[in-house]
């Protein structure tokens, strides 16, 4: 990178905040599938097989590859499953499958020396290669901080020369929970010790002359994930470095809350430019990682495509001022006032769906946004994921609605109403300028971000009743939207915005193989999760209103409120913090996801850590109340936080014991029919 560029991204994290521009990145030669650059975003994914079942991990590798992955990881622990690597290299290579094999190396400097004279590509942890994690608080001089980091670089030497010799590219991948305790104990548990932890060793690479280099940034919360990425970047060209990035939110989960988490982090950081390789961690078969993750990045290949990408970043010239009431690199939610001491301010963010095209005849009809309705008692029961707008346009129900249910409808509809007590307008931008009848108690505008430099909006009267329902018609939408909230942070105005995106998919742009219903489902969850989540991730937004005609009202306020829970916006639900298993898992992780899930669903708020092996658990533990984790053969481990409170108990008791703990912190409701 030249010195233009990198005095030009001089504290910036990306090429432009208000356009598609991919972030160019150094080349790195992996096999014969190149990273980085000008070429594709890459696909990849991880066994789950045993190492040492040698024709179970090539048959599932195979499989990965079929379903799309460039890159396949295989778990390395130990010597013996870092040799029979090229036994399983052999073999793919024997049935035509030429895709390039990544070891994944923990604790084993040795193993990860025999890889690397085997596979294309090693990934190294730097909190644990050479390095320890026993939630140790050390208090180094500066001189015995410096001594600690020539111990790791001699340690770390050898490593790098055999992938110098054999031409093996190398991971550096930092993670959130495995941070060693000599950077804990120095930067904390934040995402400047993440980037640190990562940059001491890509330092130590360059200074014994090895660039084949990509770096990973991978956390279970996604807000902690996109900031050290983005502070990574940052800190990288600083230092004159463009390494490519390996993007992936760890710990996922499963189904539709491991795809909306997974899109938050990874898809924030692509509308940004940012990232050369993604893999979607989730405790499902590895093979369907590969499709989610290609629906992610199939955006980014179109809008490329669209979009003036020089070699060298030398379109950052463009980039605007940095806005100095937001940081990329902290979560701060952008101060607003409350409106009818409802929405905005100090509030959740509020949740708006579309039944102006339902059945209104039928009470039922609210079952899918979250109002129970009973026949028998004629009356309705909110549900945990109860939405808090409906908008009806120019539809009149024939029912009774629910007493803390506000409807929204179009202006000229509204005015005809007899009874607006919870009956609220939304109008366009020239009604709201033009009319005097603001009197609801909550006044919804749609607006664009153009629409700030309009002559009309310089006519919007302002009072504490206004909301501006934001709407985006760019295909770079998210840039656009944050765009005019960077605006309205310049124009000081604090009004609460409920950001709206509208989606129509076209059958043959679906990412995802399966039938088509579950296409568009899958694709409403990725494309929602990354707009959305990523203006939340920045803490904009006092509302999110997702409009899908295609799609099944329920599902469009599950992916709501999932994507609200993804970003810690507003909790509604359990979270579950579940490894995609490897090679190292020591129980079946989907099974027990589900068993886990099926007894503490209910417990809304709590974050449980399901992990197959020891080897992120306890830091992952940090960012859980309670954890499960593999410590054995039919043996578990339980965490209270980080703190282990009963070690290595069965397996067929353990769930119970779990539950027993989390009853006795007085943390346990019983489920309710």
């Amino acid at each position: 990178m030249n010195a233009d560029a990198i005095k030009m991204l001089q504290g910036r994290y990306c090429n432009s905040l208000t356009e598609y521009s991919r972030f160019v990145t150094r080349e790195v030669a992996i096999g014969d599938v190149p990273m980085g650059g000008n070429n594709p975003i890459r696909i990849q994914s991880m066994t789950t097989t045993d190492t040492m079942n040698t024709i179970g991990t090539v048959e599932q590798s195979i499989r990965m590859v079929d379903a799309g992955c460039e890159y396949v990881r295989i778990t390395a622990p130990s010597i013996k499953e870092a040799n029979n690597l090229a036994e399983i290299k052999k073999q793919l290579r024997l049935r035509g499958y030429n895709v390039p094999l990544v070891a994944d190396i923990h604790f084993t400097p040795n193993a990860a020396e025999v890889a690397a004279r085997i596979v294309e590509k090693v990934r190294v942890n730097p909190g644990n290669y050479a390095d320890k994690k026993k939630f140790d608080t050390l208090d180094y001089t500066d001189l015995e901080y410096h001594g600690e980091l020539e111990r790791i670089f001699q340690k770390f030497t050898p490593l790098v020369k055999i992938c110098k010799e054999y031409g093996t590219a190398m991971r550096i991948g930092t993670n959130h929970g495995s941070l060693s305790d000599r950077i804990m104990s120095r930067y904390g548990d934040t995402p400047q010790g993440m980037v640190e932890s990562a940059m001491e060793f890509i330092r130590m690479c360059e200074t014994l002359g090895y660039y084949s280099l990509v770096v990973s940034m991978k956390s279970s919360n996604p807000q902690v994930m996109v900031q050290a990425y983005r502070l990574l970047v940052q800190t990288m060209v600083a230092e004159g470095m463009n390494y490519p990035l390996h993007l992936g939110v760890t710990e996922a989960g499963d189904g539709e809350d491991g795809r909306i988490k997974s899109a938050v982090g990874i898809g924030t950081l692509l509308e940004d430019g940012l990232g050369d390789t993604v893999r979607v961690s989730l405790t499902e078969e590895p093979e369907a990682e590969a499709p989610v993750a290609i629906a992610l990045v199939k955006r980014y290949a179109v809008r490329s495509q669209k979009s003036k990408v020089e070699s060298q970043n030398t379109d950052i010239q463009q980039i605007e001022p940095q806005n100095p009431h937001h940081s990329p690199y902290e979560y701060k939610k952008r101060e607003t006032y409350e409106a009818n001491a409802f929405i905005g301010g100090h509030m959740v963010p509020r949740v708006v769906v579309d039944l102006s095209r339902a059945n209104l005849k039928d009470p039922s009809v609210l079952n899918d946004a979250g109002y129970l309705y009973s026949p028998l008692l004629d009356k309705y029961n909110m549900a945990e994921q109860s939405v808090d707008f409906i908008y009806l346009g120019d539809s009149l129900p024939s029912f009774e609605l629910p007493g803390n249910l506000k409807q929204l409808y179009n202006y000229s509809t509204w005015q005809k109403l007899a009874n607006k007590t919870l009956c609220h307008p939304v109008f366009t931008l020239q009604e709201y300028v033009a009319t005097d009848n603001r009197t609801s108690a909550l006044n919804l505008v749609r607006i664009k971000n153009a629409d700030l430099d309009s002559d009309a909006f310089g006519m919007i009267p302002l009072d504490k009743t206004l909301i501006f329902v934001l709407e985006t018609d760019e295909t770079h939408g998210m840039a656009d939207q944050r765009a005019f909230f960077l605006k309205l942070q310049e124009m000081e105005l604090d009004v609460p915005v409920i950001v709206k995106r509208s989606y129509s998919f076209e059958k043959e742009e679906s990412g995802i193989k399966n039938q088509e219903e579950v296409d568009l489902t899958t694709n409403l969850q990725l494309y929602a999760a990354t707009d959305l989540g990523a203006l939340l991730v920045d803490g904009f937004g006092d509302g999110i209103w997702i409009d899908a005609p295609q799609i099944a009202t329920d599902i469009i306020t599950s992916t709501a409120f999932g994507i609200l829970q993804a970003t810690r916006s507003r909790i509604s639900k359990t979270e579950y913090i579940s490894c995609p298993s490897c090679g190292r898992t020591l129980f079946d992780l989907m099974v027990t996801t589900q068993m886990i899930r099926s007894r503490t669903s209910h417990l809304k708020g709590l974050k449980i850590g399901i992990m197959g092996c020891i080897v992120n658990g306890p830091g992952e533990m940090a960012d859980a109340d309670y954890g499960y984790v593999g410590s054995g053969t039919d043996k578990v481990t339980l965490y209270r936080g980080k703190e282990a409170v009963k070690k290595n108990i069965s397996s067929a008791n353990a769930l119970d014991e779990l539950i027993g703990i989390i009853k006795g912190d007085g943390n346990w409701i019983e489920p309710v029919e």
